[in-house]
């Protein structure tokens, strides 16, 4: 076997598809974000402004963070010292899960490296906690979602994207005594749609199933609080599990989830995920709930994060773009070829240092590729008309469709 051609294949068709990822060394500053430094491969730079992040809130630069990362850090050191259950539970990680639970309106949270360990290692743990569990999950739920689903060995059933009236079908069709579990997002962050919480809880209420919600791109976006959509809606206590990142709008690191006190111990228990992982470090913890805390008292960031959302939204319709706006912060420009999007990519990086990557399969259809822009509270009005001169003009000059705004 020639193993180094089998790679060198698989590479290859990649870049013949137009979907090979390319990274470019992006240097922040604190302070500057959106605006950073784009370190090139001949070793030039070119000032950029970041318009693909997902520090959606700018709290990854916010100064109670900060400091608070500082005092633990002189406190404590670097690292965590091992697993939860060797040495690696500190203080700050008890004091952020106090902070995710109060956060979700629950008895208990349970901390992870990331939200697709979270994902990953919980709902492949339920069938081990719950035997003959079959689990009913939309089709287009996260990467990490179907790979816990996958990987538990157990049933599962795959709805139509929220398709309620399917998802009663499959419901329907299993045995009423089986433990069943829905697993569904709040939002979907290719297109920016909610999912149907209140009608899926019914659901769940009516055949005996558990809810498991993943609020990923919706923590510390949306509620009073910054709770997610369950919290905007008033639908919190509906939810039995609910699966959130400190890495987006909390702008820092790590994942969790928040559920009853005897649900998180069982996963803490017997997920191996959580209990052969290294704990997050104590300084990551104490930032993480520094943001927590600040985005608990003080919506005016959520308010003006939606506004500039808003108006982002609006010039690109403006342009007659090809925008999916289905009401949230996701803004995806849909170009629907990936040597295409990628060109444009390209093109707004190196001719108006503007940094979008492309998205392409598998993490969107063929077809649907696109360029998927994240406004923050601190992308201004000169940021959003630099970007809409920008598109405007390569639009053109890719002779790409516009939307007959005379219709």
């Amino acid at each position: 076997m020639d193993y180094s051609a089998k790679l060198d294949a698989a590479i290859q068709s990649l870049h013949d598809e137009g979907r090979y990822r390319t990274f470019i060394d992006i240097v922040r500053s604190r302070g500057q974000f959106p605006h950073a430094t784009w370190k090139r491969p001949d070793g030039t730079e070119r000032p950029v402004t970041v318009w693909c992040g997902n520090d959606y809130l700018g709290m990854g630069q916010h100064p109670e963070v900060l400091a608070a990362m500082h005092a633990a850090l002189d406190d404590t050191g670097a690292g965590s010292g091992g697993t939860r259950n060797i040495s690696g539970t500190t203080l700050y990680h008890k004091a952020l899960e106090a902070e995710m639970a109060d956060l979700h309106g629950k008895e208990s949270a349970l901390l992870f490296t990331s939200a697709y360990i979270a994902n990953d290692a919980t709902l492949s743990t339920l069938p081990k906690l719950f035997p003959g569990l079959i689990i009913y999950s939309d089709a287009l739920n996260h990467a990490s979602m179907i790979e816990g689903i996958r990987r538990n060995g157990g049933a599962k059933r795959v709805f139509r994207h929220n398709d309620v009236a399917h998802l009663r079908e499959l419901l329907a069709a299993d045995d009423p005594a089986a433990p069943k579990l829905i697993a569904f997002e709040s939002i979907y962050s290719m297109d920016g749609d909610f999912g149907p919480i209140e009608e899926i809880c019914d659901l769940a209420d009516e055949f005996g199933a558990l809810t498991y919600l993943d609020e990923v791109h919706a923590v510390g976006m949306y509620g009073p609080r910054g709770g997610g959509v369950a919290e905007r809606d008033g639908l919190m206590d509906r939810i039995d599990i609910i699966n959130g990142t400190l890495a987006k709008a909390f702008g820092v690191m790590g994942g969790y989830i928040a559920a009853s006190a005897k649900m998180c111990d069982a996963i803490r228990s017997y997920a191996p995920g959580f209990i052969f992982t290294t704990s997050l470090a104590p300084t990551i913890a104490a930032g993480a709930a520094a943001s927590v805390r600040v985005l608990k008292t003080d919506p005016s960031i959520r308010d003006q994060h939606q506004t500039q959302a808003k108006i982002l939204k609006t010039r690109l319709k403006g342009l007659g773009l090809p925008l999916i706006d289905h009401g949230s912060h996701i803004v995806p420009v849909i170009v629907g070829d990936p040597v295409h999007t990628k060109a444009l990519s390209d093109m707004l990086l190196e001719d108006h240092g503007i940094y979008v990557q492309p998205i392409n399969y598998p993490t969107v259809p063929r077809g649907t590729e696109r360029l998927r822009f994240t406004p923050s509270p601190v992308h201004g009005p000169g940021e959003i008309d630099k970007l809409i001169k920008a598109m405007d003009a390569l639009w053109s000059h890719c002779a790409l469709n516009r939307a007959d705004l005379s219709a």
